[in-house]
């Protein structure tokens, strides 16, 4: 398991984002996969998970409505699109899967500006 994680960047309220997390040689095809986040001075939450086809998926009460998690096992990918973005939505995110061990992508960096 290799996790890389994309797509974070600067944005204004109200904007949106999509996240991606790929595997760079498709073992997490086959498990869950979440994303997590962490503000600064703040423990690392859970945002969102999918489950290994994508049929089950659950969410952070703070984000229901606003993101959504999906995947393609084809590209061996993870997204997490993110609409109406907010200012207590700043943070670094995190893919994250447990296959035996947990394995986190790298990080990617959100910044809402209100």
């Amino acid at each position: 398991v290799q996790l890389q994680a994309s797509g974070g960047g600067s944005v204004q309220a109200g904007d949106s984002l999509r996240l991606s997390c790929k595997d760079s040689d498709g073992t997490f095809n086959a498990y869950t996969v979440a994303w997590f986040r962490q503000a600064p001075g703040l423990d690392r939450e859970f945002v969102a998970a999918a489950s290994w086809n994508g049929d089950h998926t659950d969410y952070t009460d703070s984000v229901k409505g606003r993101f959504t998690i999906y995947r393609d096992n084809a590209k061996s990918t993870v997204y997490l699109q993110m609409d109406n973005l907010k200012a207590e939505d700043t943070a670094v995110y995190y893919c994250y899967v447990r296959v035996y061990l947990d394995y986190w992508g790298q990080g990617t960096q959100v910044t809402v500006s209100s």
